[in-house]
């Protein structure tokens, strides 16, 4: 069982030998973020911008309410590869923050592989990832690529 601010993981993080282009990875699912979540992340990443900390100077930059680092779902999606391959197999991941994550917006995190090739003479795997919320507004999309 968890708590509202964690997320289950599993005891080991295995790549699937069966992997083939189009394969969908496991979804991660988030709590919906919440300004302890938003708290907690500021003081691990010390990326402590009051505008995801104090809504009265989110307001003041005209912001309707603190919102969420974008590091925070690069983070989330990251969570959804180490759940499936162990961190050193992971060579690169990038991301692009393509829209605002709102408190209260609960986020899924999803992938799929979308090329096979070699980078640097090892067999790899491109997988393209999404961080959605439960409305489907998509907040921010990356790449990566998987030593197999």
């Amino acid at each position: 069982m968890t708590s509202q601010n964690q997320i289950s993981t599993p005891q080991q993080a295995i790549v699937p030998i069966h992997l083939q282009v189009g394969t969908a990875l496991p979804s991660l699912v988030t709590p919906a973020i919440n300004r302890i979540t938003l708290s907690m992340y500021a003081g691990a990443s010390g990326d402590n911008n009051p505008i995801h900390v104090d809504i009265d100077f989110a307001r003041r930059a005209g912001m309707p309410d603190v919102f969420a680092h974008g590091m925070l779902s690069m983070a989330y999606m990251g969570r959804l590869l180490t759940n499936w391959v162990p961190q050193e197999k992971i060579i690169q991941f990038k991301a692009r923050f393509v829209g605002i994550t709102h408190v209260g917006n609960q986020l899924t995190c999803t992938a799929k592989v979308v090329e096979q090739l070699e980078f640097e003479g090892k067999p790899v795997l491109r997988i393209e990832l999404c961080a959605a919320t439960q409305y489907g507004d998509v907040k921010t999309l990356g790449d990566a690529l998987i030593h197999i």
